[in-house]
């Protein structure tokens, strides 16, 4: 969603093609993402197909330019409008793999928790450094934005490692053995009458190819 939206946005500008639209991408976000031309083109015929873009004009050297709708363009305004919703949630990879260490015979959980706060400070090491050489240009600008929310993202997960290391001096981990009882299957659905079935099948349409300039 993210490179999808931040795409409509920059068209809201004005019309690109898919190297600039990409280089305009790069130049905003400060060379962070790395985002490619195979994925540029794929996401602009997706918004296409939304009704969110359309294809514009062809200039001399055969660049292709897009323009933004204008369902397009209140898409990218409600985008830059409405909060974001949290990346983390219950599906964290670090919050599982911590809870499941925590139930394992035999798992050192205080062994996972200094290993990942070994990494995460080399972590946030490194993205300090990489803000010392920043200058006044609009990337730079980008790239700090973007560095310093990495570096606090990262100083909030060695603050959460840190909790956990408490949690578990106070209240030790408790391996979880398999458990004997036998989890129930859903109750299966009620066999009921066959759906008719139709009479001819349509042949399924076939998109045509286009190419893409360059």
């Amino acid at each position: 969603m993210t490179v999808r939206q931040s795409l409509l946005a920059i068209l809201s500008i004005g019309p690109c093609y898919g190297y600039q639209l990409r280089a305009e991408f790069d130049r905003r976000t400060g060379s962070t993402w790395g985002l490619n031309v195979g994925q540029t083109y794929t996401t602009l015929e997706r918004l296409e197909r939304d009704g969110l873009v359309r294809r514009g004009d062809t200039d001399t050297d055969g660049h292709l330019y897009w323009e933004i709708t204008d369902e397009g363009r209140s898409s990218a305004s409600a985008w830059l409008a409405d909060p974001t919703p949290p990346a983390r949630g219950t599906r964290d990879e670090l919050a599982i793999k911590v809870a499941i260490a925590a139930t394992l015979p035999g798992s050192d959980v205080g062994a996972v928790l200094r290993t990942q706060r070994a990494a995460t400070q080399s972590r946030l090491e490194e993205l300090r450094r990489e803000d010392e050489g920043a200058t006044g240009s609009a990337s730079a600008l980008s790239r700090r934005l973007i560095r310093d929310g990495l570096a606090f993202d990262a100083e909030a997960e060695l603050a959460w490692l840190d909790h956990c290391a408490r949690v578990l001096e106070e209240t030790p981990a408790q391996p979880v053995p398999l458990s004997t009882e036998k989890p129930r299957r859903g109750r299966p659905a009620k066999a009921g009458p066959a759906p008719a079935r139709p009479a001819a099948a349509r042949p399924a349409a076939t998109r045509p190819t286009t190419t893409r300039p360059i």
